[in-house]
């Protein structure tokens, strides 16, 4: 099991079913979608033609664990300035308009030497061009060090005026919630600047009545599938709930969006709703920042493929990106 994303407490993994073919692209036609919470650095140039291919024409990368601990200082640098330039870079050769939140991640904040000089960096990262948040922080196993550098964190962000992307805990998630969000409220942020992410069905109502924003990430297995989703949006409505793939490393779907919009379109969820939750709500809540222009990704970008970044191009002897499309559904 990817350890990054380990499975909530008290779930029971779907089990596989034979599924029809369905032409979900048929059923989001014309339809735009903005992923906040996707971890393209994990991805492909594939993912990236699959998802331009599927209507997602903007996204946020947050900053997180890469799967295996970093060691110094000059790693977390490396890092971050991937998600500033050939990342952002990457994207914008598929039409994508690519913007981050900046970091330290609940995982890496237990090595607390290095989590300190961490600190002592991210403020460099958090003003540069793109930077639309703080995140993904909060608790992972709930330690002292993990809370100790979330507070830092908090006050980073009301200094540099960013919303907060808060990361809940697979453990104990709903007091994980709670406690994320009674931190926030303790050191004077608006509810209304923070999202709080990984939600499922057992912490959207206090996170919604707080006045926070919800989001949701289909992910298959170990969080919320597109048939739940559906069912939420359905009871609670779309406001402040946003939907986000999280593909990374692990079995993912960087097609979870668009693919979660098709499931609602054929449940009978409004289409202001579907936009809503797919599209407008993400920019309303990250634009906060003062980063996001939405004429930027409303009209199509010009694509040349042929342009360098540091003297790199994302072409190799010519060759095209595949075109992918996959399962309707995400269990």
């Amino acid at each position: 099991m990817n350890p990054s994303h380990a499975q909530d407490e008290h779930e029971v993994p779907a089990q596989p079913v034979a599924e029809t073919p369905v032409d979900y692209m048929a059923h989001i036609k014309g339809m735009s979608f903005f992923d906040p919470h996707i971890h393209m650095t994990s991805r492909t140039t594939d993912d990236y033609q699959a998802m331009a291919d599927a209507g997602i024409v903007a996204l946020i990368e947050p900053a997180f664990w890469l799967g295996q601990p970093r060691t110094g200082l000059a790693t977390f640098k490396d890092y971050y300035a991937s998600l500033v330039g050939w990342e952002r870079f990457r994207s914008s050769q598929f039409g994508i308009k690519h913007y981050c939140t900046i970091g330290l991640n609940s995982r890496e904040a237990n090595n607390e030497a290095l989590a300190e000089e961490v600190m002592e960096l991210l403020p460099l990262f958090a003003y540069k061009e793109g930077v639309v948040g703080i995140g993904e922080i909060g608790f992972d196993d709930q330690t002292t060090a993990e809370e100790k550098f979330y507070r830092a964190q908090l006050e980073l962000a009301k200094e540099a005026h960013l919303p907060v992307q808060i990361h809940t805990p697979h453990r104990n998630k709903k007091e994980g919630t709670e406690r994320s969000m009674a931190i926030a409220l303790e050191h004077g942020l608006d509810p209304g600047m923070v999202i709080v992410d990984h939600n499922n069905e057992e912490t959207v109502k206090s996170v919604l009545d707080g006045g926070f924003w919800a989001a949701f990430t289909i992910y298959p297995f170990t969080k919320m599938g597109n048939e739940r989703m559906v069912e939420v949006v359905r009871q609670y409505g779309p406001e402040r709930i946003m939907v986000n793939s999280a593909a990374d490393w692990g079995i993912s779907d960087p097609l979870a969006v668009p693919k979660t919009a098709a499931l609602m379109v054929m449940r009978g969820i409004s289409p202001e709703a579907i936009r809503l939750v797919t599209y407008q709500n993400a920019i309303d809540a990250f634009a906060q920042s003062g980063q996001i222009n939405v004429a930027d990704f409303a009209t199509p970008m010009v694509i040349d493929q042929s342009e360098k970044f540091n003297g790199n191009t994302i072409l190799r002897g010519g060759q095209q990106p595949r075109r992918d499309q996959q399962s309707l559904f995400i269990k």
